[in-house]
């Protein structure tokens, strides 16, 4: 199945070990789900490393590599505006892309909508519940 995670779960996921996101990234890696991404949502993974975790530029390039072989990278060609936040609507555009089912975030916008045309948004914990 095809999921999009959002910054915060990659962040959780690359940064902290051990934990729920580090979980999730499991099911990707072991192939049980398929990740999908696009160029503005590892951008921005990619500012966020550099800036809140001080991560240089060749742990930032090994970042890049690891996950656009991991994932399935896809280009929307559809902007979206559904909520305030414009990196939130990178998230959304990317699961319409991709014809993602699920969404994993940690966002109170995002979760609020539940559903966004046929992709189910869920916390990490339900994605890790469900599976």
């Amino acid at each position: 199945m095809r999921v999009v995670f959002d910054t915060n779960i990659l962040v959780s996921a690359l940064v902290f070990p051990g934990g729920q996101g580090e979980a999730a990234m499991r099911r990707i890696v072991e192939e049980i789900d398929q990740l999908v991404l696009s160029r503005p949502i590892l951008d921005e993974l990619l500012d966020v490393l550099g800036r809140k975790f001080a991560r240089d530029a060749e742990e930032l390039a090994h970042v890049a590599v690891f996950l656009s072989e991991l994932a399935v990278m896809v280009a929307p060609k559809h902007r979206l505006r559904v909520v305030k936040d414009e990196p939130d609507n990178r998230i959304l555009e990317c699961a319409v892309a991709a014809r993602a089912k699920k969404i994993v975030t940690g966002d109170k916008a995002l979760l609020a909508l539940k559903r966004y045309e046929d992709v189910r948004i869920l916390t990490l914990r339900d994605y890790l519940q469900i599976a």
